[in-house]
């Protein structure tokens, strides 16, 4: 950052008298003779004085024992006589027999330590011959040195880790409870030393774009240290990257103020010229370098590039002109497309191999994007740019929600790095654009069916077919010199046949490479139909469909069956598990027949245990079920199938997070299993891995009468998917077009299960109005239906929506009778979701004593059914109660404890929430300052998920947090922005933030 120093702070140097050490004596024999311990001392001065042998802890005595101990240590191994202990212990006023003190204290430590650890010499006594990292400050003085190293080098992710290292060995005060003048002493340099590093390491932050989680730590530090500069600057910079300019220039005006009233003094000069330049809107100060809030230690070099070909044949044209242009890469954009669109020209095999080829000159990585633009949901930039930034080493929850900022993100992490970016099939130029690298050094290379004329700056290849000798060099590669050297005539009417397209002529060698009984004229003879020949005269997909009939006519029965089936899946990929259920075959016999496909290029092995179809051949595949597949009932079997084990699988992760939930119970039965899992985390992992390829199978299946119902349960089942934030707007998204899709085939049982997932939706994004119309319909629908789970969910959401609205005594209506439902279908955990709400319906009406009450019941039936994540809700209606009771330290345990959980299971929302609440408690134990680091924790949490309302409430406590220590320009700020949020969605806290607004408008 300007003029900020760049090195790594280094210990003070301490005071001592002299201007060089004391040269060592004669050394006395300290303790009785003996071996030398094999298990080496250890010694720790940051913090508490302690000794260990190994892992076994040494009586280091008394305070006055400790404090000399600690001078000795401190002192590196040179001498300290008794006169500089004396006065290290009592200062100018020891007591009579100092001397004699020094000398017991001395014994005594020798008797505990090693033989030879503590000498006496020239009249003093020194530790010496300690082992490497025997003392703690050592090992963090050798942290700093390697920090710094890794800073000059410009390795800002191994320099931050060394720095978290070395602040993780304090613990606690220095020297805590040592007493004595050299002990406080050292104290202060110490402490002083810390806080550089720690300025240092969270500067790094800043340059890594670490800017929304260093705000919630700076917050708390300034309030720790309201009079050191250098951390108000650090919070300026973090809060005007995190978008709040306002709240970043209100911490100048604190501090102006602060120092005005304290010392009488003005900002120092950065601090001032920091000001200015956010009110310039300084370009310069919006761009770090690369960020990394949770890095390795190495810098993340992702390596994404799909193996090459070994038998890569011609287009050395190519490969020498955009090797020559990777290799010169100063921010150039090179685009390879095929003319015409045709597929199977060899696109992505010429790019992936210039790519390989051109590595050594991209040192921090290679990343690669399948961008599926030739089918009918192309990849959304949002998407790939969320996990391209995870590639890079950015943490989920740093990952902004908007296209606009991810693509920000994105070009700043790349910036001062050399990184290839492979965008492989993409639909146009408007896809790209945002994932294209801003800045000199890295390069993009993208694949596409068209030519993209608009995009500016791109280096435009039109990749035609092979030429003939190419095609022959390609197929004889694959087949072998000896079988094509004497059928050479044969060979060239094959490759002819194949139109000379690099993905036809793979595919028909591959087949005789397999076939050792078959003669090249064998190949030829079956190619010769005209209508399984390439025609350079017709239109592109037409030809595409001739060249892949070439392989599909060439499968085996079970083998062609498998590949017209799988076609039928949407998704970008399908594991093993999923294809299995497709086929309806063992896993073991599915995994074969995939992999045979693997072998003829008809199937690409995307990951292990995963396989994906190029989007051309699956739209081929799919016209070979409509037309092949029999009987024709075998289709729509095929994605029943499918649906039926997401379904199942699904239920399972439900049942597994839930135990004792009665929803599982409710879902549409299956004919086909799911999968069995051993552990929550294990299932909590399946669920996100699957969630795209779930979530489509549930589109797919809305369009059919008898597959909705089944689909809608899944959706309802996975509603995890809705709360996380990785997959809540593709959730929403689907539930609404199974909504309507009820609507269109009048299943009323359906929609009002749709409904049910939508209610959920919208209360999770803050939409309160129509979340609350939407549970109205599904409990009259479901009520028609005589289906009674939705009513219980709709009522129980209903009570908690008249909640936020202030309209507690429907709030209470709706979930008094949501726990007679719950009761009635013998849905206890259902029930104690709604007991705990209600509880907060007392709570808001003041009735805190029923209300603890209540949330314990909750919490006793969660517990007794081993329900941890509900249990977890529960706990924080619980914290809620005892927060309003004045039971503050218990209040805080059970919010503690509900946050554990909802963070170890992606929980989002309600992690956020949960560290909003201890916010709350921190301001009522008069902790404004882990109030404010809590509210802050919550902001960076609650990003993109939650609504404005939840945002609203957050900046609220977050402003009065911040005025409790002294920052009332900040607090100003964030309440403008809160009442802003709460009179556009019309709510009534508004009125309170606007009064609390008026004070400091009137000072």
């Amino acid at each position: 950052m300007d003029g900020v120093p760049a090195g790594v702070p280094r210990v003070p140097e301490q005071r001592r008298p002299g201007s060089a050490p004391e040269s060592p004596g004669p050394v006395e024999p300290a303790g009785p003779a003996g071996a030398v311990s094999p298990v080496p001392l250890r010694f720790s001065v940051l913090g508490p004085v302690r000794a260990w042998r190994g892992d076994e802890p040494i009586a280091t005595g008394s305070p006055q024992q400790r404090a000399l101990l600690a001078a000795l240590l401190l002192r590196e191994g040179r001498t300290a006589t008794a006169a500089e202990l004396i006065d290290a212990l009592w200062g100018e006023e020891p007591p009579s027999q100092a001397l004699a003190a020094v000398r017991t204290y001395a014994s005594r430590l020798r008797k505990v330590l090693d033989p030879g650890v503590l000498v006496s010499e020239s009249g003093g006594y020194a530790v010496r011959d300690l082992a490497d990292g025997a003392l703690d400050l050592a090992v963090a003085q050798d942290l700093a040195t390697e920090a710094e190293k890794a800073r000059t080098a410009g390795d800002l992710c191994h320099a931050r880790d060394v720095l978290r290292r070395a602040l993780a060995l304090w613990d606690g005060e220095t020297l805590a409870g040592v007493p004595g003048p050299y002990a406080e002493a050292q104290r202060v340099r110490l402490e002083e030393w810390r806080l550089q590093l720690l300025e240092s390491r969270l500067d790094m932050d800043l340059e890594q774009g670490c800017h929304a989680e260093a705000v919630s730590e700076l917050t708390a530090l300034t309030a720790a240290h309201p009079l050191r500069e250098r951390l108000r600057e650090l919070l300026m910079l973090a809060l005007y990257r995190s978008g709040r300019q306002a709240e970043a220039l209100a911490v100048y005006a604190d501090t102006r103020r602060l120092l005005a009233d304290e010392l009488g003094v003005d900002p120092r000069p950065g601090l001032s010229e920091l000001q200015q330049r956010i009110l310039r809107a300084d370009p310069g100060l919006a761009e770090p370098s690369s960020p990394a809030p949770e890095p390795a230690s190495t810098p993340v070099r992702p390596a994404q590039l799909p193996a090459t070909v070994p038998d890569f044949t011609g287009r050395s044209a190519f490969v020498r002109e955009l090797g020559g242009l990777l290799a010169a890469a100063e921010g150039r954009v090179m685009a390879v497309s095929a003319l015409a669109g045709i597929g199977g020209v060899g696109k992505t095999t010429l790019a992936v191999h210039v790519a390989h080829q051109a590595r050594a000159a991209f040192p921090d990585g290679q990343l690669y994007v399948d961008l599926q633009g030739a089918g009918a949901r192309a990849a959304e930039p949002e998407t790939v740019l969320g996990s391209f930034l995870r590639a890079l080493g950015t943490a989920d929850a740093a990952i902004p929600d908007s296209l606009e900022e991810r693509a920000a993100l994105y070009r700043s992490v790349l910036a001062g790095r050399r990184v290839l970016v492979l965008l492989d099939n993409a639909r146009d130029a408007a896809q790209i654009r945002p994932l294209l690298p801003g800045t000199d050094g890295c390069a993009a290379l993208v694949t596409s069916r068209v030519r993209m004329v608009d995009l500016a700056g791109a280096h435009l290849i039109d990749l035609d077919v092979m030429s003939p000798d190419e095609a022959l060099a390609l197929f004889t590669r694959i087949v072998g010199e000896e079988r094509v050297a004497s059928e050479r005539k044969a060979a060239l009417d094959v490759v002819a046949a194949c139109g000379f397209l690099p993905l036809a002529i793979r595919i028909a060698a591959s087949r005789l490479a397999a076939r050792r009984t078959w003669t090249v004229s064998v190949l030829a003879a079956k190619l010769a139909d005209e209508r399984r020949r390439l025609d350079e005269l017709q239109a592109g997909d037409l030809a595409v469909k001739a060249t892949f009939e070439l392989g599909y006519g060439q499968l085996e029965p079970a083998q062609a069956r498998a590949f017209r089936l799988l076609g039928l899946a949407d998704g970008p990929d399908i594991s093993l598990a999923a294809a299995a259920a497709v086929l309806d075959l063992p896993a073991e016999e599915t995994e074969d027949l995939l992999e045979s496909l693997v072998d003829t290029s008809l199937l690409e092995s995307a990951a292990p245990g995963r396989y994906r179809f190029h989007d051309l051949v699956r739209l081929y595949a799919r016209a070979c079920a409509e037309r092949d597949e029999q009987p024709p009932g075998e289709r729509d079997a095929a994605v029943s199938r499918l649906l039926d084990f997401y379904l199942a699988s699904a239920a399972g992760v439900y049942a597994i997070e839930r135990p004792g939930d009665r929803l599982v119970d409710h879902l549409a039965p299956t004919a086909y299993p799911g999968l069995r899992f051993d552990d929550r985390h294990t299932a909590q992992d399946w669920l996100y891995a699957e969630a795209i390829c779930l979530l489509a199978c549930v589109r797919q299946c809305a369009g059919r009468p008898d597959t909705l119902p089944r689909a809608i349960d899944l959706l309802w089942a996975a509603h995890d998917l809705s709360e996380s934030g990785a997959n809540a707007k593709e959730y929403e998204a689907t539930a609404e077009a199974l909504l309507e899709a009820a609507r269109l085939h009048d299943l009323g049982r359906a929609e009002a299960r749709a409904l049910t997932t939508l209610v959920n939706v919208h209360h999770v994004g803050g939409r309160f109005e129509r979340a609350d119309q939407e549970a109205e319909r599904a409990i009259l629908l479901a009520q028609e239906a005589d289906d009674l789970l939705p009513v219980c969910w709709a009522r129980n959401a209903r009570g908690i929506i008249a909640l936020y609205q202030n309209r507690h005594e429907d709030g209470e209506e709706h979930l008094s009778r949501a726990i007679e439902h719950f009761r009635a279908l013998g849905d206890r955990p259902g029930e104690a979701a709604a007991l705990c709400n209600l509880s907060r319906i007392h709570l808001a009406t003041g009735r805190t004593a029923s209300a603890v009450a209540l949330a314990r019941q909750g919490i006793d039936i969660y517990d007794g059914m081993g329900n941890s994540l509900r249990g977890a809700n529960a706990r924080y209606a619980l914290g809620l109660a005892l927060t309003q009771s004045g039971e503050l330290g218990d209040a805080a345990g059970r919010l503690q404890e509900a946050l554990e959980v909802f963070r170890d299971s992606r929980q989002r929302l309600w992690e956020g929430m949960s560290l909003f609440r201890l916010a709350e408690v921190d301001l009522a134990a008069r902790r404004p300052a882990q109030a404010a680091a809590n509210a802050e924790m919550a902001l960076t949490v609650l990003r993109g998920i939650g609504g404005e309302w939840r945002r609203g409430n957050v900046l609220t406590v977050l402003g009065r947090a911040l005025s409790g220590i002294g920052q009332t320009g900040r607090a100003q700020v964030c309440w403008q922005e809160a009442a802003v949020i709460y009179e556009e969605l019309g709510s009534p806290e508004a009125a309170e933030v606007r009064a609390l607004l008026t004070p400091v408008r009137a000072a």
